[in-house]
């Protein structure tokens, strides 16, 4: 057995490891050589055996049977009876919920606390905020979000690095959603698991910070791929480095040509009103009882 991954209609499978596209495993296929004696054939053209080895690494690791798919088949599956709950939890509440993804110190906790600014009167915004350890980002952020749920990962649920359904669940059973328009959900700073874990949001987005280099769409095409928003962060640093915002726009593009994209700076403040009325735009109509333009 290989890899697996999730597609976004929800399935999983597994990229079966054939070695130069025949089955190794003896099964329907009959070598005419003995498999005891060293090899000397090319597996790629102009590139030895051993040498295609060390290219390729050693997925020894991934074979693990048919077992593990039907496992994590079956964790998708309870997690996405728990998202469908938390949603409707939400839906009854009249709450949007937006899931905030990124990579470590791409400024997602920065981005909250002038978004939170921008928005205080105008909606009642709660926040889920996700980390692995510490309060730290949870105590910069009290005080501006109208309600606040720390969730430690750490903390009775393994150190993961992403956030599920189940985890939301227990962080929402300590807020009062009735008194709230808007929830931001601050997920644990990766890019690879988060993008696989629905846990109940009504959109998602990420923050990609311009220090993080143009080729980030194309490395991690299931993060890009799987939100509604991009914001492009940092931007008052543009000047400063070699980043070229054309490429990575025109990357971004390629993975999803249909999410849209803010270009901001959560410590000026430039491009912060675009953001703040996409995600005025997610309450579907929904009013706060302070009214959005008071």
């Amino acid at each position: 057995m290989g890899r697996f991954h999730r597609h976004d209609d929800g399935t999983v499978h597994a990229h079966e490891h054939d070695h130069d596209g025949h089955d190794h495993s003896g099964q329907g296929h009959s070598h005419g050589h003995d498999h005891s004696h060293e090899h000397t054939h090319n597996d790629v053209a102009g590139i030895g055996h051993d040498e295609h080895a060390e290219l390729i690494g050693d997925h020894s690791g991934y074979q693990t049977g048919s077992e593990r798919i039907e496992v994590l088949e079956a964790i998708f599956a309870e997690n996405d009876l728990a998202a469908d709950a938390n949603r409707a939890e939400f839906d009854a509440a009249g709450v949007s919920a937006v899931n905030l993804m990124s990579s470590p110190g791409a400024g997602k906790t920065a981005l909250l606390a002038r978004t939170l600014a921008v928005l205080q009167g105008r909606v009642r915004v709660g926040i889920v905020e996700g980390d692995v350890e510490t309060a730290i980002d949870a105590d910069r952020l009290n005080g501006l979000a109208a309600q606040l749920s720390l969730l430690n990962t750490g903390d009775g649920f393994g150190g993961e690095c992403h956030l599920d359904a189940v985890m939301v669940a227990n962080a929402i059973s300590r807020l009062d959603l009735d008194a709230l328009d808007l929830l931001l959900i601050e997920n644990v700073g990766n890019l690879v698991c988060p993008a696989e874990f629905d846990v109940g949001a009504h959109r998602k987005a990420m923050v990609a910070s311009v220090t993080e280099g143009e080729d980030k769409p194309l490395k991690y095409p299931v993060m890009f791929r799987v939100v509604d928003a991009v914001v492009v962060n940092k931007i008052d640093l543009l000047p400063y480095l070699d980043f070229e915002l054309e490429l990575f726009l025109a990357n971004l593009k390629a993975v999803n040509p249909k999410a849209a994209v803010f270009l901001v700076s959560a410590r000026t403040g430039e491009g912060i009103e675009q953001w703040i009325d996409w995600l005025l735009a997610q309450l579907d109509g929904k009013t706060s009882t302070l009214g959005h333009n008071s």
